[in-house]
């Protein structure tokens, strides 16, 4: 392997650029915020996102049949993609909120609202960073895709097949601005959706001696699910595999009446080693040992995006990693030393990204990069600082110059 070059750039400068551009960058953050969509209903940000696009001076920007929205910079040998999805999960309670979870609150130092760190501040910046490259001249040979995607709430992953297989561009690599605190992430488990079908025999409530009550049958199935989970693999760069149960369902014709058939919905999250095969194979075992005949469905994904396409997907989503010695890995180390002078530290998501998607089905390598806190996503404190959107903008207008200067 060839020794990276030695990239020069003016960081001070670089730093000072993105500094002027904070005020615009929350601007644009809180109309993201001010925007409500969940999957499928992306339309309006991806809209405000073009606009965006256009004023900060992309060089193309395009919306595929899915409705994911791509950004280009322009047109040399190394194809370079960024990712942020466009959709948030719901508000939930909103007594549960101290504030507009649509506001967009500006408060010590930080923007609040649904969407703040997952997912709109890593759109903020991306587009921002367009505007340094062309700015500071720091175009290469590359070609950069700021890529605003949809559906990945209810599916992630989804959007990047769709890109890799249908539209037509094949990068050489990916990087996922999920928030990652501005630390440097190489993968994370894999996860599926996973349900347990039991049938039983309804019957009138005032005599449930008549019928076979699945819940009744399904109860054991639970305790065992959760002896399970204490006993998953272990990874030592991972973490832990899991499985919770996370909804149970019953079908009846009135609340006066035994169910006629019971559900339960898995999620199971996946660690190095773990695969589908492998974990329904362990629900079988389970329902094997306590005698009970039910069926095992590995969900799937067929809802239309926003514009009506509708690209089915099976609910797994593979487990991905990169070694921290990949050249990618090492391409994001060397361009956060190159702006702060120090190395960045590397991580791993717990949660799941759409790196299932551009590494885990397609083999795309993929890394992170992202403004925010992961532990704060979905929940009534999201919020992001308003300094990792400068840094973050800072990195992604810098990282497209490293990796395509770096050695093959």
């Amino acid at each position: 392997m060839t020794a990276p070059k030695t990239i020069s750039f003016d960081r001070e400068r670089l730093a000072a650029a993105a500094q002027a551009y904070e005020a615009e960058m929350v601007r644009f953050l809180r109309d993201l915020i001010a925007i409500p969509a969940e999957s499928s209903q992306e339309g309006p940000v991806i809209e405000r996102i073009r606009r965006e696009m256009q004023k900060v001076g992309f060089d193309e920007i395009l919306v595929d049949p899915m409705g994911n929205i791509l950004g280009r910079i322009g047109a040399g040998k190394k194809i370079i993609m960024m990712d942020s999805h466009t959709d948030t999960v719901g508000v939930g309670d909103r007594r549960e909120w101290t504030w507009d979870p649509h506001e967009g609150k500006v408060e010590d130092g930080y923007v609040y609202g649904r969407g703040a760190c997952d997912q709109r501040a890593g759109m903020a910046s991306l587009v921002y960073a367009g505007k340094l490259i062309k700015q500071l001249g720091l175009e290469g040979n590359y070609t950069f895709y700021a890529v605003g995607s949809v559906q990945e709430e209810d599916c992630d992953g989804l959007a990047w097949v769709y890109l890799l297989k249908e539209d037509g561009i094949r990068p050489d690599c990916v990087v996922i601005t999920e928030p990652t605190n501005l630390r440097v992430y190489r993968g994370h488990r894999g996860r599926m959706e996973i349900e347990v079908h039991l049938r039983g025999r309804s019957c009138h409530a005032s005599a449930p001696e008549r019928g076979d009550n699945p819940i009744y049958k399904m109860a054991p199935l639970l305790r065992e699910v959760e002896k399970l989970n204490e006993r998953l693999r272990a990874d030592a760069f991972l973490g832990k595999g899991t499985i919770a149960i996370t909804e149970i369902r019953s079908v009846s014709p009135s609340l006066c009446a035994v169910p006629a058939a019971c559900s339960i919905h898995l999620d199971r999250r996946l660690t190095a080693g773990e695969e589908k095969e492998s974990s329904v194979a362990e629900v079988r075992a389970l329902l094997d040992a306590l005698r009970l005949d039910a069926e095992i469905e590995v969900l799937k994904y067929d809802r239309p995006s926003y514009t009506g396409l509708v690209y089915p997907m099976e609910k797994y989503y593979p487990t991905w990693v990169l070694e921290e010695v990949h050249p990618l890995v090492q391409a994001g180390v060397r361009t956060y030393q190159a702006l702060h002078g120090v190395s960045p530290a590397v991580g791993k998501w717990t949660f799941s990204t759409n790196g299932v998607g551009s590494m885990g089905v397609m083999g795309v390598p993929t890394i992170g990069f992202g403004p925010g806190e992961e532990d704060v996503a979905h929940s009534v404190n999201e919020r992001v600082a308003i300094r990792h959107l400068v840094e973050a903008a800072q990195f992604y207008a810098a990282f497209p110059l490293v990796y395509a200067s770096a050695g093959k």
